[in-house]
């Protein structure tokens, strides 16, 4: 064998094994990817997403369109082939992963923030939607998601609203938590909640759970904030969504069902951004992702929040308009204007680049 054809088959070794590595080898970052489009003024097997009950619900045309992306799980492992695909997309985004997920953090703990995000989300949009008509409601501490697997399974549901821990009424969050960590080891902690308008008592004994080399009793909810509003309000999103991005959107389809007309005189809007009881309007990630979505979806409007502006101007342009949101009520008059003027001057990412 000469030298040549030797340094020939080593060379074609080596790069065999590169090639292999490459494909093999995990390299320590996530994509995004646009995602779906939901219309939250559609229906949903054969139901109206946003369900009302006890007030009237006003169905017109026009569509309100959250937007979502496609992460890479924490679980999952990019290869180098998969990075440079995302690198050089127009469409699709890269981040180092430490920049998304903690550095011990699971698919099943990521499931249960986005679930518990959703259940937050979807309250304070309708606080939102509710402050925005005028009505007021007392604030609460419900469920907000139950653990599989931990002894809450089967006797708490999510927005049960907690009135009593152990004879004690619950005031904040924290207050659950106290007495499920100071409970005994084997002792059950008694709760009393209102569950669709009826008492119900359940007793519940704690487990020991360890989470990174500390062990507390759990019992497998999540507490947080509620409301009881005047009305029901639900919206019935698709289970594999998640996360608190779509809150103004859902704000403004309440809105628009409680009330009689089409606010997007019905045209295609969407948009993305979280929002608070009082209809603040707070920043998402994936922004570029999501108007890629939107354009997708033949949207002509997208609501951006203020402080993605600066990212959302570096989306592809494909003539859809960008409209900067920092409340609900700023959300809902520009799309107002737009309606009536479609070349109306309404608050632009630009104004701040």
């Amino acid at each position: 064998m000469s030298r040549r054809t030797l340094a020939a088959l080593i060379a074609v070794a080596c790069l065999a094994a590169l090639w292999t590595a490459a494909v093999v080898m995990p390299v320590p970052y996530v994509t995004y990817k646009p995602g779906l489009s939901v219309d939250v003024l559609a229906e949903q097997n054969g139901k109206e997403i946003v369900q009302v009950s006890g007030h009237q619900a006003y169905r017109d045309n026009g569509e309100l369109r959250m937007t979502t992306i496609y992460l890479t799980r924490p679980d999952a492992k990019l290869n180098l082939f998969d990075a440079l695909s995302a690198w050089f997309s127009r469409d699709d985004a890269i981040y180092p992963r430490n920049a998304v997920y903690s550095d011990e953090e699971t698919a099943e703990q990521s499931e249960t923030e986005s679930a518990v995000q959703m259940v937050s989300s979807q309250d304070a949009a309708t606080a939102a939607a509710l402050h925005a008509l005028g009505y007021k409601f007392p604030t609460v501490v419900e469920v907000l998601d139950v653990t599989a697997g931990l002894p809450a399974q089967g006797k708490l549901q999510v927005r049960d609203i907690f009135l009593k821990v152990d004879g004690k009424p619950v005031k904040s969050a924290q207050d659950i938590v106290d007495v499920v960590t100071s409970a005994k080891p084997g002792d059950s902690v008694t709760f009393v909640v209102r569950r669709a308008g009826k008492l119900v008592t359940v007793s519940i004994t704690p487990v020991p759970v360890t989470e990174k080399g500390v062990t507390h009793l759990r019992i497998g909810v999540v507490p947080g904030p509620g409301y009881v509003f005047p009305f029901s309000v639900s919206v019935n999103i698709p289970e594999q969504i998640g996360g608190p991005s779509a809150g103004l959107m859902f704000s403004l389809a309440i809105f628009d069902t409680l009330t009689p007309g089409s606010l997007t005189g019905g045209k295609i809007v969407a948009g993305t951004g979280t929002i608070d009881p009082d209809g603040k309007v707070g920043p998402i990630g994936g922004i570029q992702q999501k108007i890629v979505t939107a354009q997708e979806a033949h949207a002509e409007l997208f609501l951006v929040p203020a402080d993605n502006c600066q990212d959302a101007l570096g989306a592809p342009d494909r003539g859809m308009r960008l409209v900067k949101a920092t409340t609900m009520e700023s959300a809902m008059k520009s799309v107002q204007a737009w309606v009536k003027d479609p070349n109306a001057t309404l608050p632009s990412c630009e104004d701040q680049s």
